[in-house]
């Protein structure tokens, strides 16, 4: 008969044995164990609690890497990115082949490769930066930010934000009142991104037309109705939100707004309506990035209003998607007779346009406002405003959580698709709109419409050059350049309105594409035109559809563009000259690695660019 071995209790530890571990000073005896001589050593890897404390890391460090971030900086004139080398550092997938070390690191060391990997990443405040509508962050907002990242200021309810929760409360009130509905009633909610507000959109849409969809999930086949032009994260909204993207009705778009055209609408809803078909969500886009595309939104709320859902049903969500255009609001009340910001003659029409165009916006339900695009904001700060907090929220509230405390009369957890969310993107919002006031954000803005139009003018200086988007109202510039002796405005005409001229716009929208691809190339390789670095600039594979193709049936029936979003505060006339001069150069480097034969005024006949794509 076999005795099993009794494996030794092990012995239970006493206060006094923990206690035993430090010295009055805190620090560890040399007896102590290697977890205590760890934790002592981590501590002072963390910002002091209290102030005045000698040796406090945070502080040290910050000093250390703003010096760091400076040299990241280029000298005066330097390039469009960070750092001295512009190439990528790493390969995939072997990138991922990595393991954390069984030694803790360094920090200075830890920082010096934080700093490597902002080697080459794109400068926002150059002012040869101009491919998308990302401006660089205004200081104020940046340091908000870093508020709440040193802080830990949370949203997900009021006693891990308490006064902080101030700053999307009073932002929601400042946007209310500038979009004109009453600042009590209106509610916002900082989320992911633009997506992230067209998915509360689509959402508060879903729980308010199908009433029992929160529990039951998504029975009814109910349509989410957007332009053409409308931002294709609509496939994400539909796909995640359990609508499917199927139930995405497009509305065709007006040849020369690019708007949504109202009669195709009226056709749509008319249909559903016949059908007993309800509509969760309509999302008029209120400024698009190419096109500054702005939805009638005032007459698709008569629409809507004229033909409701089937009885039963909830009433449809407006959402506004103004992520792009929101900032156009600031010129509603703008004194134009009396000008006192003096903006020229030629300027002053558009600013009205796109005030009057935004005023409209407080008939919807819900807007969408990115801070990080036209707010001058670092990422992440996109607000999503809704016009009745009490019924958003009461439609969306959960139950209780046995873990949290209601300490304020603000606490979102219970209805936000976020639960625990940082402060970062509302302080930064709140910093924005109290630092700029009315007139900071009419300067910048104007002053963006008023170097816009400079480039326009110097475009159409050039013979071999056409701006695309001469009637659009927003902040970007498309244009095509021409070979050489090319009429670039008769050419393209043709492209744009007579079929004849497909195999044209087929051509020239590879030469396009080309020209971007090779400016992006120069950036990277450094390149100089005239001593001077090459701008960062980007492309349009189809902002618009030639007039012979509004049915959409043929994808390559589209016009390419070189855009420009002259968004940098420190653009200068000689930047916008010099961008100019680079895009006639790679034009002419494109062509001659393409096997030029001889330039024509109808078009690229005679260029063999069919491998124009690979020598870009």
């Amino acid at each position: 008969m076999s005795t099993a071995i009794k494996e030794p209790k092990p012995k239970q530890a006493s206060p006094r044995d923990y206690e035993g571990h430090w010295k009055a000073d805190g620090s560890p005896h040399a007896h102590a164990p290697k977890w205590a001589k760890y934790r002592t050593e981590m501590t002072s890897e963390f910002p002091l609690p209290y102030r005045g404390g000698k040796n406090d890391v945070l502080v040290e460090h910050i000093g250390k890497f703003v010096k760091k971030l400076d040299l990241l900086r280029p000298e005066k004139d330097g390039p469009a990115y960070l750092g001295d080398k512009p190439a990528l550092t790493w390969t995939y997938p072997e990138v991922k082949d990595v393991k954390i070390g069984q030694k803790m690191g360094d920090l200075d060391g830890v920082l010096d490769e934080i700093v490597k990997m902002f080697n080459g990443l794109g400068n926002w405040g150059s002012p040869l930066t101009m491919c998308n509508v990302l401006p660089q962050g205004n200081t104020a907002a940046i340091l908000a930010s870093m508020m709440a990242q040193v802080f830990a200021a949370s949203l997900i309810e009021g006693e891990y934000s308490w006064n902080v929760q101030r700053a999307e409360l009073e932002t929601a009130g400042m946007l209310g009142n500038l979009v004109g509905w009453d600042p009590l009633k209106v509610g916002g909610v900082f989320t992911w991104g633009g997506s992230g507000c067209w998915t509360y959109g689509v959402k508060y849409g879903i729980t308010r037309v199908l009433p029992n969809s929160r529990n039951t999930g998504v029975r009814t086949d109910a349509k989410l109705i957007c332009s053409e032009q409308a931002h294709y994260c609509q496939q994400n909204c539909s796909d995640w939100t359990g609508m499917g993207m199927d139930n995405v009705i497009r509305v065709k778009t007006d040849v020369k707004t690019n708007g949504m055209d109202l009669v195709h609408l009226e056709e749509i809803l008319k249909d559903l309506t016949a059908r007993k078909i309800p509509v969760a969500t309509v999302v008029c886009t209120m400024g698009t990035t190419d096109s500054s595309a702005f939805d009638p939104i005032g007459k698709v709320r008569k629409l809507m209003d004229r033909y409701p859902n089937p009885p039963g049903y909830g009433k449809t969500v407006l959402y506004a998607d103004a992520v792009v255009g929101w900032s156009w609001i600031y010129f509603r009340d703008y004194d134009f007779a009396g000008n006192p910001l003096g903006f020229s003659e030629s300027v002053l029409p558009i600013l009205k346009q796109n005030g009057q165009a935004m005023k409209e916006i407080e008939v919807a339900d819900c807007i969408g406002i990115d801070f990080h695009k036209v707010g001058f904001a670092p990422y992440v700060s996109s607000c999503f405003l809704y016009k009745d907090a009490a019924e958003f929220e009461s439609l969306h509230r959960r139950g209780s959580d046995s873990y949290l405390q209601v300490r304020t009369p603000y606490n979102p957890m219970y209805y936000t698709l976020e639960v625990s969310r940082t402060a970062g993107g509302a302080l930064e919002g709140w910093a924005t709109l109290k630092y700029f006031g009315i007139e900071g954000m009419q300067a910048i803005l104007g002053g963006i419409m008023e170097t816009k139009h400079y480039l326009r003018d110097l475009i159409d200086a050039e013979p071999d050059m056409v701006c695309v988007n001469p009637d659009d109202t927003g902040l970007i510039t498309l244009y095509r350049v021409y070979p050489k002796g090319t009429n670039a405005k008769v050419q393209f005409q043709k492209e744009l309105s007579d079929p004849a001229g497909r195999a044209d716009l087929i051509e020239n929208n590879h030469l396009t594409e080309a020209i971007g691809n090779k400016l992006f190339e120069w950036i990277r390789d450094g390149k100089k035109v005239d001593g001077k670095f090459t701008p960062w600039m980007s492309f349009s594979t189809g902002f618009r559809v030639a007039e012979y193709n509004r049915d959409e049936k043929d994808p390559e029936e589209v016009v390419f563009a070189l855009k420009s979003f002259p968004m940098n505060v420190f653009v200068t006339p000689e930047s916008m000259k010099h961008v100019l001069r680079c895009v006639q150069e790679a034009r002419d480097e494109v062509l001659k690695g393409a096997g030029e034969v001889s330039p024509k005024r109808d078009g690229l006949k005679g260029h063999r660019l069919v491998d124009a794509r690979k020598t870009a």
